[in-house]
């Protein structure tokens, strides 16, 4: 059997997560969380990094940072997770919907412009499948209307745009650790934020709507309520769960870009000869091998081949269904012009098994059957 996806385990997880249980420090912002956030902060040249409970919670916390709320309108992709849009809606904004890309699936930054109204307080950019999305673009429109950016990088940790990483470039970024990410706590996400007082907010929205974390620095004598806000702060065991995985982060990255590649070259004779789609990647991305998809004719060509596939053991899986279409998108959203390729391509998408340690051998046989299913 070839799973779709198997949680990442190096194998020293448990040597960290032992060490701080024998400590007796477990709860949030110990030892191995501070870790986790000065990893992100060097690696990816980030001004300021904060673990998260998840990345649900670090676009909640960027929207309340941003200071949304009931009348605003926030421009994204319609093919997104449903976290990409509750975030804002929890704050009474309206979400505006626009069309993607055929070839990255990402916002078609050519049609934001369009959809800005005075309402308008942020763009949120998905990096799709771990490949960004046009930021200079995207930034030029947000400076020019007085916009947020902030970047769903849920699927992008180690990701570039023209060699600056993804999550870092917008006025806020977001990262995912949940199970099927390329790194992984369980559950747990990041917030990246470029602003000093952004980011003492964010402490503070993170703390409960304390300055606890001021007071742990030392700056305060006694902490106290000073704002709205939760407790965004994982377990220790999960950063330290994280932060074994984050030693060995390239090892991880060139590992998963390898089984990418080797699913390409395995589909490309395919592709060549119309049968399928394969991903596109422009040339100022450096993406991170999240996941490996490829394009069938159309929704029933899509069915048939998950079932041939699955009668060999082989899972495969589709992805998002639009926003706009579901109950919740059309009470909360708005899809601004025309859905030319969000839901088409939606029906379209299907993902291939992916995740660290997956065998060349496999590779070979998923491509061996996705080839038999279109020559047979």
């Amino acid at each position: 059997m070839i799973d779709f996806n198997i949680p990442l385990y190096m194998g020293d997880e448990l040597y960290y997560v032992k060490d701080v249980m024998e400590k007796h420090k477990i709860c949030g912002d110990g030892e191995y969380t501070r870790k986790c956030n000065s990893w992100f902060e060097k690696s990816f040249s980030a001004k300021h990094a904060l673990l998260t409970t998840s990345c649900t919670h670090a676009t909640e916390m960027a929207a309340m940072l941003c200071n949304i709320g009931y009348g605003d309108e926030v421009i994204m992709p319609s093919y997104t997770f449903v976290s990409t849009a509750n975030a804002f809606v929890l704050r009474g904004a309206k979400v505006v919907f626009v069309d993607i890309r055929p070839d990255t699936m990402n916002i078609n930054e050519k049609l934001i412009e369009d959809a800005i109204t005075e309402k308008t307080k942020a763009i949120v950019p998905v990096h799709y499948a771990g490949v960004s999305c046009e930021m200079d673009t995207i930034l030029d429109i947000a400076k020019r209307h007085n916009l947020y950016v902030i970047e769903d990088a849920a699927q992008a940790v180690m990701s570039k745009y023209k060699g600056r990483y993804l999550g870092t470039i917008g006025d806020i970024g977001c990262f995912s650790f949940h199970e099927t990410k390329n790194f992984s706590m369980g559950e747990g996400g990041a917030l990246l934020v470029k602003n000093d007082d952004t980011f003492e907010q964010a402490e503070i929205i993170r703390e409960k709507g304390t300055n606890r974390s001021r007071f742990f620095r030392g700056q305060i004598d006694k902490y106290t309520w000073v704002s709205s806000g939760s407790s965004y702060l994982p377990s220790e065991l999960n950063a330290a769960y994280l932060y074994a995985q984050l030693l060995r982060a390239n090892e991880i990255n060139d590992n998963r870009l390898a089984s990418w590649n080797r699913y390409y070259e395995g589909l490309k004779h395919l592709k060549g000869s119309g049968l399928i789609d394969l991903p596109s990647i422009p040339l100022d991305c450096e993406h991170n091998a999240h996941m490996f998809y490829i394009k069938t004719k159309d929704l029933e060509e899509r069915s048939r081949l998950i079932s041939y596939l699955k009668s060999y053991d082989i899972y495969s899986v589709f992805h998002y269904i639009p926003l706009h279409t579901a109950p919740a998108g059309i009470k909360y959203g708005r899809f601004n012009g025309e859905d030319k390729y969000t839901s088409r391509e939606s029906e379209r998408l299907l993902r291939l098994p992916m995740y660290y340690g997956l065998k060349s051998d496999e590779i070979d046989l998923v491509c061996e059957k996705i080839s038999n299913f279109y020559t047979k």
